[in-house]
């Protein structure tokens, strides 16, 4: 099967001098991209579509750029100023405030409820309502890449990091209640990433060493995990039977039953440790050595694998629920485009804009059709007066209870100027 490209490959010096980070917004429906003039926001509601929906110039040279679900706050942080964090409407072009803290800023996370900021040697978790501080959690142990956890699910608002520089201990908070909830003794070498699934109940974790990746509690299905080589693994997450475990002693049944303990911090028992020799699901990238980040996703009804790498590509790929295998790439979409690109896609777009349709029939073209055709404009506003100010609360229509409704349409109001 062959996929669709939108456009021809870069040349790759210049996208990794433009390219500095990337990352996924909560529930994966945009892409936020650093570069050496600001940062980009992209929408990855569908395959064949990529749409640009902001280009931020306000600081350049963005190593961290953070977007709250699919609202118009978004976090950045420079490389001309490590230790000050800015919030932006960026749908307003306004500033709603910024923060400056003692050591340069590794890593920001947000939820509906909080907003967390990782610094080498300390933390600092502030209300994201009103962007007041709300605890400072100081001398947590040296984690030199802000490694940080925060779930999306901002009922269950917990929070990881590491708990130990030297072997791979997990400190658990609860960042609602302000309290830590316990410590889970993961791995024997330090820890190199961590993730919540999308409920906050259940965590992932991976060493140093890479070859082990551990997960907490229970009730999501699938895992994708990427590094520096050139495979991307999607794990299915199976539970172990209480009988197995009695027959088979295992690393797996001592962790579950000393974590049962522990266990209260989640919504479901922490009942075992979950996991898989071999992936159920693998991707083969045509790169190695380049940093990429990868994320899970439904996209037209469908489910996928997006990876966006350092090589100023996010590719997407189709993943086969039932039987895994070797994912399908059906789409690569360039995220850097040149004046020439520009003009020339100008030049070939219909008076009447007319969606074009692609030249040959896709997988996700002729299998799903969107629900909804995307489109840039329902992208509305951080709040109906065009976004909190400094000082201001946010309102609580911004920050439905549970379950998280994601149609900007019903969710963000309309910006409408008073007369």
């Amino acid at each position: 099967m062959e996929s669709q490209e939108s456009q021809d490959a870069p040349d790759v010096p210049d996208v990794q001098r433009a390219f500095i980070c990337a990352s996924f917004n909560q529930d994966t429906t945009s892409l936020s991209v650093g570069t050496k003039t600001g940062y980009r926001l992209f929408s990855v509601t569908a395959v064949d579509k990529l749409d640009c929906i902001h280009e931020g110039v306000e600081c350049p040279d963005v190593y961290i750029v953070e977007r709250l679900f699919s609202s118009s706050l978004v976090v950045v942080v420079s490389l001309s100023m490590p230790r000050r964090m800015n919030v932006y409407h960026f749908k307003k072009g306004t500033e709603i405030c910024n923060y400056s803290y003692s050591n340069n800023i590794l890593s920001v996370r947000l939820n509906r409820q909080r907003l967390v900021v990782c610094l080498e040697e300390s933390v600092y978790i502030h209300n994201i309502k009103d962007m007041k501080l709300l605890k400072t959690l100081l001398n947590t142990p040296t984690n030199p890449t802000g490694l940080c956890a925060l779930s999306v699910n901002h009922s269950n608002s917990y929070l990881a990091y590491p708990g130990s520089a030297t072997i791979g201990e997990i400190t658990v908070y609860d960042a609602n209640n302000l309290s830590t909830l316990t410590l889970i003794q993961a791995h024997d070498s330090p820890l190199a990433a961590l993730t919540f699934n999308a409920s906050g109940t259940k965590l992932a974790s991976a060493s140093e060493k890479g070859t082990v990746i551990r997960v907490f509690s229970a009730d999501a299905q699938f895992l994708c995990a990427s590094s520096n080589t050139e495979t991307v693994h999607i794990f299915k997450l199976e539970q172990h039977s209480p009988s197995q475990d009695e027959e088979s002693p295992t690393w797996s049944t001592y962790m579950g039953k000393m974590f049962t303990a522990a266990s209260t911090y989640l919504p479901t028992q922490v009942s075992d440790m979950m996991h898989q020799d071999r992936a159920f699901a693998t991707v083969r990238l045509n790169m190695f050595g380049l940093k990429n980040i990868c994320s899970l996703a439904t996209i037209q009804k469908l489910p996928r694998l997006l990876v966006a790498s350092s090589d100023g590509c996010l590719y997407i790929y189709n993943v086969d629920p039932q039987d895994g295998g070797e994912c399908v790439l059906v789409q690569k979409h360039r995220l850097f485009e040149s004046s020439e690109d520009e003009v020339e896609q100008k030049e070939e777009e219909d008076p009447e804009d007319v969606v074009p349709q692609p030249a040959s029939q896709s997988y996700a073209a002729t299998v799903a059709l969107p629900s909804t055709p995307p489109c840039s404009t329902t992208l509305l506003g951080y709040s109906e007066d065009g976004g909190a100010q400094k000082g201001d609360v946010i309102p609580e229509h911004e920050f439905a209870e549970s379950p998280v409704c994601l149609d900007d349409e019903n969710e963000f109001p309309p910006v409408s100027k008073p007369e």
